[in-house]
């Protein structure tokens, strides 16, 4: 799938003319590239429902988007990393909680640069762990000649792509890696921004695409619209259940099978390396984040509405942009905890 130029610009803005119109609101939110290009077509089409909303998104990553949201800049933050327990812990102090709603999902996927090999490669989860851990240091390394038999893998050293910024995509794959590695999840962890034993940084999904792609030998991993939007190849990830999988939306879908089940009251969940026999392992929700406790009204209940649409009507359009909708059990639940939004103690989503 092929996506305009302006398309994957760094933010979304639908305004009138030259500026806001009369009598128009707009909501600002910022955060996490990984759903970007889908929050893109909901604002586009929510302003053609209601042309008083106008919808602004800035696409800064995941860290920055939970950050704008703490200093109170934006009316929503969206994130692929839920907000973590301390901070979670440090807003409830502060009686200014924040509802995490989950409103599509998609795949990280891993995708390279590498002249003349057509075939898909493979990776299981310690191998791609190791090479970002800068164990793995070549592409015919004896362990990804194992994994791929079929495949004459050239003798150049691997070129490690990875984020430069705060970011939710790395967040979801380095929580896979440190559920498939050990050495991963003692030497590095799972954060937004994490401490890289190697490599080169890209900023946003679309740094990191544009890195690996004008890199030969190089490796990446980006949100899987962003490398079909570059027709750059994505690799099969071995799965829990021992499968090589490649991503997709019925992979990711299979994935959170489950996930109704096993999501706390908060609905702060990972779905990596989830069992099923087509479960795509680096596999996500993405979340839209707003304050519990509101004070304007008008402004509050618009952004209540736009994000009620986005997980009910606005779901018909995730499998056009390669996500995943969110499943019928999952919105249920997103949208009783979207009720708890208020002014003075109402529920602004009746």
């Amino acid at each position: 799938m092929k996506l305009s130029h302006a398309f994957v610009a760094l933010s979304v803005s639908f305004i009138l003319m030259c500026g806001t119109a009369s009598g128009q609101l707009q909501i600002n939110g910022a955060g996490a590239t990984f759903p970007y290009p889908l929050i893109s077509k909901w604002s586009s089409v929510y302003h053609k429902l209601h042309p008083g909303i106008q919808v602004n998104y800035q696409s800064i990553g995941s860290g920055g988007g939970i950050r704008q949201l703490i200093e109170k800049t934006v009316d929503f933050g969206a994130s692929d990393a839920p907000m973590n327990d301390e901070q979670m812990k440090e807003l409830r102090q502060r009686r200014t909680p924040v509802v995490h709603i989950p409103w599509a999902m998609g795949a990280v996927v891993v995708t390279y640069n590498l002249l003349g090999i057509n075939n898909t490669i493979r990776f299981d989860g310690a191998t791609l762990a190791d090479i970002y851990l800068g164990r793995i240091t070549k592409w015919n390394d004896v362990r990804l000649r194992t994994l791929n038999p079929d495949i004459n893998l050239p003798d150049a050293p691997i070129i490690v792509v990875h984020r430069s910024d705060g970011s939710g995509t790395t967040y979801i794959f380095a929580d896979y890696l440190a559920k498939v590695s050990s050495n991963w999840k003692a030497k590095v962890g799972v954060s937004t921004s994490v401490n890289w034993p190697v490599g080169i940084g890209g900023k946003g999904n679309e740094g990191v695409a544009g890195q690996v792609k004008r890199t030969p030998n190089s490796i990446g991993y980006v949100e899987l619209i962003y490398a079909l939007q570059s027709n750059m190849p994505v690799a099969k990830i071995k799965n829990a259940d021992g499968v090589f999988v490649k991503p997709s939306i019925e992979s990711v879908t299979e994935a959170a099978a489950g996930a109704a089940k096993l999501m706390p009251e908060d609905l702060r969940v990972s779905i990596t390396n989830a069992p099923g026999k087509n479960a795509y392992p680096i596999s996500s929700f993405t979340y839209a984040l707003i304050y519990q406790n509101q004070a304007a009204a008008q402004r509050a209940k618009a952004v209540v509405e736009f994000i009620y649409w986005a997980i009910t009507e606005g779901q018909r359009y995730c499998s056009g942009l390669d996500y995943a909708p969110i499943p019928k059990a999952v919105q249920e639940l997103a949208i009783k905890r979207l009720k708890l939004v208020n002014v003075n103690g109402e529920s602004l989503l009746k």
